[in-house]
């Protein structure tokens, strides 16, 4: 199973052997444990559960459940795979599972921007300011007299960021097994020292 859990580190720049500079993405990849394995015997689907990390406190409930694995994770997630059966608890999965030139799946919770309106979330165009035009950074007309009622989902001012983004087909620049540092080219969501996800385009 190609599947990690990282946290963003930053952005820089890489030179390809063809002199094409392209930007690439670092994440830190610490080792993650397999902290749980789900069958269609016991849970009905196949997964995978990995942890991240060491956390400082944990409940005893948390602490029973990662008894097998002899980890106490700070973050834990789920992927949903059919490749299970090499895979045990308390085994290790290091940036080691990936190679350069494979494609990823990135995904991360994009950055909060707060409440925003309709212009700068949705990249309406604003009213004129010439020829006695006042509605500059209004939204117009939010619906028509039938029906009488605002339909779900209809663009308007609201919270913007702060929400769960997956950017697709990303390629593995970089490994460094030393420093547990993976490189993906493109941007990924989030900010820095932000957790991010990245499991194989095909698994």
């Amino acid at each position: 199973m190609k599947a990690l859990i990282t946290r963003k580190v930053g952005m820089t720049s890489t030179i390809a052997e063809d002199g094409v500079v392209q930007a690439v993405t670092l994440l830190s990849a610490s080792p993650c444990v397999v902290t749980q394995v789900k069958t269609l015997d016991t849970d009905g689907y196949q997964a995978v559960q990995l942890g991240f990390e060491t956390a400082k406190k944990m409940g005893k409930a948390l602490k029973g459940h990662f008894k097998a694995s002899k980890v106490e994770p700070k973050i834990v997630r789920e992927f949903r795979t059919n490749e299970t059966e090499d895979l045990a608890v308390s085994t290790e999965l290091t940036a080691e599972v990936f190679s350069i030139g494979d494609t990823v799946h990135a995904t991360g919770t994009s950055k909060g921007k707060g409440f925003a309106g309709t212009i700068k979330r949705h990249n309406f165009q604003r009213g004129r300011k010439t020829h006695g035009g006042r509605s500059y950074r209004r939204p117009g007309s939010i619906g028509s007299m039938f029906p009488q009622k605002i339909f779900k989902g209809k663009k308007m001012a609201g919270q913007m960021g702060d929400e769960r983004v997956t950017v697709r087909n990303l390629k593995i620049a970089l490994i460094d097994t030393e420093l547990n540092v993976i490189g993906v080219t493109g941007a990924v969501p989030g900010p820095r020292k932000g957790i991010v996800v990245i499991r194989g385009a095909k698994s």
